[in-house]
């Protein structure tokens, strides 16, 4: 069964309306690189559109009902937005999840030291990364410092124009010849990929030294100058210590901007599509969902799913549970068994990025079962590893019923696995919400070079996401 190639149905309106998308999309992962930034982001942008605070809903004992709009967050690193539909919601609710954490360099908690004239952090790899693309890469700071006195200082240094950025260093090829030999996963060791902050020791008057500077404020600033000077940088800038970073989540990411990738400007390169560009085409659709909904519409954003989607942000917390036992009880229909009614009577889209099919890495893929970029929104009936490990597979009803709901709509989509059987695999959130008996099924973007620091995408994949998650908010 062939897919037609979605670009090929479009008219000047479409393709008005997809540039639109695109370059907004290309817009939020390039000022959106951490799961925090993208939960306030999401917020600003759910408030815009008339969503109002669960919390502050709840703390008023306000009554909800159909049409009224409400976010809550975890942490500030996962959100869920409910649109209320007019019928109960112990009949069920119309689900859109993904996840907005990626792959990435955290740095360690006791992470700057000084070695040979550099200064240096100590990181600890988020996610499945190929430490060897982490190399020689332009880098960004990004996260928060809780300071001891409750404030929480925001970092963000090396994508605003002007910034210095940071990297891994490598080593050069005229001495790589026993490194050469390693194996891939060996090249690079974790504990190797140490960002290169500073070379210039704090002189004797607590600047930076011109001549290469003499003496020392103290006599841990004469043992390692280099490390000194940046903490005085960082005391000046943010007002932080070094024991500051015990209470820190900083993240170091690709520095830059997402872009259009070919002469014919189809497809975006960007860090963190996966899962970022299901997460922003659900989050569209959740806001542009019609006023007048018979079912409820929910979005699901979390964190940690690169990890296993465990801990208080992650899908497998009652973070979910725990929102829509709220909004139960303010719509009138709490307690627990109609809770457990409207979690096994919901469908849901588990959005998730697929392995796009690669020219270059054909024998990892069977062709008639692999995404193949510009081909539209890609259903997995099953993901997991080798003989399904893992995985929530879709009962042939439920599919069944997807498939019609994007025919109605018009939607290009088209069906794969992750690869050969026997190749590898993964994993996502869809196990997590299964588990209440409600209908799931994987549903994403197809993606080239994932979980790499830039990976593609098609824009033409991207619109037609968005268009399926608008269709399922509303028909499924």
């Amino acid at each position: 069964m062939e897919h037609e190639v979605a670009w090929k149905k479009y008219d000047e309106v479409d393709l008005e309306t997809l540039e639109g998308l695109a370059s907004n999309y290309i817009d939020f992962i390039s000022e959106n690189k951490t799961e925090r930034r993208c939960a306030a982001t999401a917020i600003r942008m759910a408030e815009k559109a008339g969503y109002v605070s669960l919390a502050d809903a709840v703390r008023e004992g306000r009554a909800l009902s159909a049409g009224d709009k409400v976010w809550a967050h975890s942490h500030g690193k996962a959100l869920i937005l409910v649109q209320l539909g007019s019928n109960p919601l112990s009949e069920g609710m119309n689900i859109l999840g993904a996840h907005i954490d990626s792959p990435r360099l955290d740095l360690k908690q006791n992470p700057l030291y000084e070695s040979n004239g550099f200064a240096l952090l100590d990181t600890h790899y988020y996610g499945g990364i190929k430490n060897y693309q982490w190399v020689t890469l332009p880098l960004a700071m990004h996260g928060v410092i809780a300071k001891k006195d409750g404030t929480v200082v925001d970092i963000n240094v090396g994508d605003d124009e002007g910034d210095p950025v940071f990297c891994v260093s490598d080593l050069l090829i005229h001495l790589a010849s026993q490194q050469m030999d390693k194996k891939g996963n060996k090249i690079v060791e974790g504990e190797d990929l140490d960002i290169l902050i500073g070379n210039r020791p704090l002189s004797i008057d607590g600047e930076g030294a011109d001549e290469g500077g003499e003496g020392a404020e103290s006599k841990d600033a004469a043992k390692e100058p280099v490390k000194a000077f940046a903490l005085k940088l960082l005391a000046d800038k943010y007002g932080i210590e070094e024991a500051d970073f015990l209470s820190a989540e900083i993240e170091m990411v690709p520095a830059g901007r997402a872009r259009e990738l070919g002469f014919d400007r189809s497809m975006v390169i960007g860090y963190g599509q996966d899962d970022r560009v299901c997460a922003y085409t659900s989050l569209i659709a959740q806001l542009e969902a019609p006023a007048d909904l018979a079912k409820t519409a929910v979005t699901v954003l979390v964190d940690k799913e690169e990890i296993g989607s465990v801990g208080a942000t992650g899908m497998a917390s009652n973070f979910f549970e725990n929102t829509i036992a709220e909004i139960m009880e303010l719509a009138g229909e709490g307690g627990m068994l109609p809770l457990r009614r409207a979690l096994s009577a919901s469908s849901m889209l588990s959005s998730d990025v697929s392995a796009g099919f690669d020219p270059a890495y054909a024998s990892v893929f069977e062709p008639k079962n692999a995404a193949f970029l510009g081909r539209g929104l890609v259903f997995n009936k099953y993901t997991g590893a080798r003989g399904k490990s893992g995985s929530n597979d879709a009962s042939a009803e439920y599919v069944a019923r997807v498939r019609r709901v994007m025919d109605d709509a018009g939607v290009s989509f088209q069906t794969a696995e992750l690869g050969k059987v026997d190749a590898g695999g993964g994993g996502t959130i869809a196990y997590l919400p299964a588990k209440y008996g409600m209908d799931v099924i994987d549903s994403g973007v197809a993606v080239l070079s994932m979980h790499a620091p830039w990976e593609v995408t098609s824009k033409a994949d991207i619109y037609e996401a968005y268009k399926g998650y608008l269709a399922f908010l509303k028909n499924a």
